[in-house]
């Protein structure tokens, strides 16, 4: 039943269902499918080995039985083929295919075809049992697998023995044997020539055998040719791969070439043909750490500790990766398992970490429980006796403490500077001042020329209320340790305490050679650029108002913020990359050396790290092509082309500047920058530096749209429109001031700086005029647009339309002294026109609007010149100059204009109070009545006694 022209077995192995064929031992070598494998290629066997179709070793078995190897199932040996030359695996090939390329393809293939058996004799046995169980259906399960020979291979008659059999060997033909010899001979006498003949001759008859690889390795060692002879040597590493020697001298060939990529796999194949190596292993382990792996080299320096258990930088090593991985408790257990397994002989370097790690997790009782099971077999090292008393610090026993370090006092300073100072620093940060400063003391004489030690004197000193002392320090400090910025502000807090203000001015400005204030190539700023010190010196400046002084230390910091925002808005697409850092992660493959036959092997990395550097050497082969590109259609258009990279310059700088840190860092979340940008704004306007202010503010508002609290946004907007006033182009500024008055239209102070921003757009009236009628059909009762309505109707000798609109705004606020004033004026400018025709109805209106108004402000000196401007206008003179007579007989006092609060920045009290008496224009329109009715002497005597100085 089970006889279908070939008799198969089928075996479970460890690798999976393996369908071997019975057939004779003299036949071909078949596949899983019963086919003939072709002559000359590469076959896989049941075995997993890869092994020539035809070659010339001949193998002698003793009985014909069967060898078994079971350590090599399932293992990949490189074997060439009987087609194949194996000189040509050292020469370039034309197709451009590299030689590892060639020999990464019979792998990949053999092991595929493997995997393909594999699933192939999968299915055969399932149709196997499917097809018996329907022959058979009363059989059992049990009674199937046992007719298959379920899980065992075909028992032979004879008694089979573990392993190979003594009597089996490979043997070579004896012409092979003596051109070897030939050849060895030949290379000893120094006949390379002959012996690379030779053993070139051997390699072509047999292709599997390493002996003439290496040989040939050896000549070309001696002749110099470095590339050949590392090639031959690893053709013969692979024909021998568990020769763990030769791997270590291609590892140590490779790493003296530089060649990091061969190095990393010729450490693997040395480590798994020798795993008990401890030297390869510590290799091994510090690759994985030098590749960021922390992992990986954690466990090789513990599996190196486990071989050598005294070995114990290998346990320091491994403890310490795992704390870089985050595995405090894998790292504590294996050092308390070396500390209990030697208790009397530990190493106490091993015990100091161990402390160390306790200490740094705040287990100081478990560290003290340490020092206490040591103590007791042998004196602890001075160190040891510090970190004792550390922990009883912490634990709050400071008499135990003192105790302990008592020791120090006696001995010398120099020698113990290092714990001293370790004592010292765990009293500072436990807020002991006193002691601190008490032992920092002991270091005097010995640390004069540390900045440090004198800036934490210094720190000690200023928490002790000792003000003096503490600046004294500071400066000591501060000499040696110029760029330290924090001690340089606490310094000037407490020289400003001292109200030493030139002083403190002086330590925060620049020296008078500061030299470049830019950042270098690592990323470094010059202490007197940093933001913090711009800060608190600008923060001086402003409060004794030195404005010119102010803006030109905080400005270029501001406006490199900006600029640096602004470049990081605009850039939100993918960065890219500059060619020094692709060039850097690209250098995981391209480390191994093309001209290397195996040097194209799979280098030893994260995996996150391959996938980068495989995307860097995509995007340097595109860049490169782009540039081809571009250089042939300049060679096409005739232009001269240069092979520089300045294109990639100026885009690796522009990504520099992209990722260099603004000098004023949470620009847009500190209130305390937004309050500066104001004031910024407010010193540039009141320096006439219009253009600059409204460039900041600009930038400020685009930047902060959506981050920028809504008061602080309504402020600089309403600042930007009261500057742009004074410019030749206020259109940015009616911008700002439009939402302004979108936002509050019952504001009145916002519809004066509007209308002061649109009397200078004549060309832009349209613009304006619609937005004012979109507001007036919002907002039917707002005053504001309507008064604007009618000024503007007045400016174009619109009277009509003008006192229609004065009209609707009376009706709406009859209150009103400034509309009774625009009423009365726009009726009388309307009864001196032609249409008109009654003149003097309109005129007796608009004086009764004027009187209105004089009444209710109280017969002010302005009210009685309206009234007499108007009666001159209409030609009613006698009443004119009675009413510009009362105008002489009030006198008004003087009083400062108001400002804007730009004028002002600081508020400092310089405003100078200006004129507000209208005797002069009265005295000067009154001769002129006076000149006109031929009274010129009157006329005379009202201009000397009002208008001469």
């Amino acid at each position: 039943m089970f006889l279908l022209g070939l008799f198969y077995i089928v075996s479970m192995e460890s690798e999976g269902i393996v369908v071997t064929s019975m057939e004779d031992d003299g036949a071909l070598p078949v596949d899983v499918e019963g086919h003939q494998a072709p002559v000359g290629e590469p076959v896989l066997t049941e075995e997993g080995k890869l092994v020539e179709g035809e070659g010339l070793l001949e193998e002698e078995e003793e009985g014909g039985e069967e060898e078994e190897d079971d350590d090599d199932v399932g293992e990949y040996v490189f074997q060439f083929g009987s087609g194949m030359d194996p000189l040509d695996f050292t020469k370039d090939d034309d197709s451009g295919l590299q030689p590892y390329q060639q020999f990464q393809r019979l792998e990949y293939e053999a092991l595929a075809e493997k995997k393909r058996k594999g699933l192939d004799s999968s299915q055969f046995e399932r149709c196997t049992k499917k097809a018996h169980v329907e022959e058979n259906p009363g059989a059992t399960f049990e009674e199937i697998m046992e007719a298959m020979n379920y899980g065992s291979r075909r028992k032979s008659k004879k008694t089979k023995k573990r392993g190979r059999r003594k009597g089996s060997r490979n043997k070579l033909s004896p012409g092979i044997t003596r051109m070897l010899g030939d050849a060895t001979l030949n290379y000893a006498r120094g006949n390379y020539d002959e012996a690379i003949s030779l053993s070139s001759q051997v390699v072509r008859l047999a292709p599997n055998l390493p002996d003439p690889y290496d040989t040939l390795g050896r000549i070309y060692d001696d002749l110099g040719i470095d590339k050949k002879a590392v090639d031959f040597y690893m053709i013969a590493a692979h024909l021998k791969p568990k020769d763990s020697s030769m791997w270590k001298r291609l590892f140590t060939r490779s790493l003296e070439q530089g060649n990091n990529g061969q190095a990393r796999y010729c450490l693997s194949k040395a480590i798994t043909a020798d795993p008990q190596d401890v030297s390869l292993l510590f290799h091994q382990g510090s690759l994985h750490s030098n590749l960021g792996d922390y992992q990986k080299a954690a466990e090789l320096f513990e599996q190196i500790q486990k071989i050598c258990p005294e070995d114990v930088e290998a346990l320091q090593n491994g403890a310490k990766l795992y704390l870089k991985c985050g595995q405090l408790e894998r790292a504590i257990s294996i050092l308390v398992e070396y500390v209990n397994s030697y208790s009397s002989e530990a190493d106490l370097s091993v015990v100091d970490l161990l402390a160390t790690i306790y200490m740094e997790n705040n287990a100081y009782d478990k560290a003290i429980q340490l020092f206490h099971s040591h103590s007791q077999e042998k004196p602890l090292r001075a160190n040891l006796v510090v970190k004792e008393g550390i922990c009883h610090l912490h634990l709050g026993n400071s008499e135990k403490a003192e105790i302990l370090f008592s020791f120090l006092q006696k001995g010398s300073s120099c020698d113990c500077a290092d714990l001293i100072t370790e004592i010292a620093d765990t009293y500072m940060s436990l807020e002991h001042f006193d002691c601190a400063l008490k032992f920092y003391q002991m270091l005097e004489g010995n640390l004069e020329n540390c900045g440090s030690y004198h800036l934490k004197i210094a720190q000690c000193y200023q928490a002790l209320k000792m003000r003096a002392h503490a600046i004294s320090s500071f400066y000591r400090g501060l000499h040696l340790l110029e760029d330290n910025v924090g001690a340089r502000l606490t310094l000037a807090s407490l020289l400003l305490e001292d109200d030493k203000v030139d002083e403190t001015i002086s330590l925060l400005s620049p020296p008078e050679n500061p030299g470049s204030g830019d950042v270098d190539s690592d990323n470094h700023r010059p202490w007197w650029a940093n933001g913090k010190v711009r800060l608190k010196l600008c923060s001086i400046y402003r409060a004794k108002g030195m404005i010119k002084d102010f803006v030109d230390a905080i400005l270029p910091l501001v406006r490199e913020s900006l600029y640096i925002e602004t470049l990081r808005q605009k850039v939100k697409t993918k960065k890219r990359l500059p060619r020094k850092v692709l060039f850097e992660r690209a250098k995981i493959l391209d480390d191994q050396q093309n001209d290397n036959v195996f040097s194209g092997f799979r280098p030893l990395a994260p995996s996150s790290d391959l996938s980068k550097a495989a995307r860097a050497r995509r995007l340097l082969q595109k860049r490169a092509t782009l540039k081809e590109e571009r250089k042939a259609a300049a060679v096409a258009s005739g232009v001269d082309w240069c092979s520089d990279n300045s294109d990639d310059d100026q885009l690796d700088d522009r990504a520099q500047k992209i990722v260099r840190d603004p000098p004023l860092q949470n620009l847009w979340n500190d209130e305390q920058h937004h309050l500066l940008i104001l004031d910024l704004g407010k010193a540039l306007a009141s320096l006439k530096r219009y253009w600059e202010a409204l460039e900041i503010i600009d930038l400020f508002l685009r930047l902060a749209h959506n981050v920028l609290p809504s008061d602080k946004e309504e402020e600089l907007r309403s600042l930007g429109a009261q500057i742009s006033h004074n410019t030749t182009d206020p259109k940015q500024g009616f911008d700002w001031v439009r939402q302004v008055v979108q936002q509050h239209p019952d504001s009145l102070a916002a519809w004066n700086c509007f209308y002061k921003i649109i009397s200078s757009m004549e060309k832009d009236y349209k613009k304006y005029s619609k937005f004012l009628r979109n507001i007036r059909v919002k907002h039917t009762d707002c005053v504001p647009p309507i008064l604007i309505a009618g000024h503007q109707s007045t400016i174009s000798s619109h009277h009509q339309d003008a006192a229609r609109e004065y009209l609707k705004a009376y009706k709406l606020l009859p209150d009103s002294p400034l509309i009774k004033l625009c009423v009365g004026t726009s009726l009388i400018n309307l009864a001196l026109g032609f249409r008109l025709q009654n003149k003097h109805q309109c005129i007796t209106q608009g004086l009764a609007f004027l009187f209105k108004n004089l009444q209710q402000s109280e017969n002010s000196q302005e009210a009685l010149y309206n009234i007499a401007r108007a009666f001159h206008h209409v030609g009613l003179v006698t009443l004119a100059a009675s009413y510009y007579e009362k105008v002489l007989a009030t006198q008004e006092k003087d009083c400062p204009l108001p400002k804007l609060p730009y004028e002002n920045p600081f508020h400092l009290e310089n405003a100078k109070p200006v004129p507000c008496d209208l005797r002069r224009e009265a005295a000067y329109n009154l001769h002129l009545i006076y000149k006109q009715s031929g009274a010129s002497d009157l006329a005379r005597q009202v201009l000397k006694d009002y208008c001469s100085f």
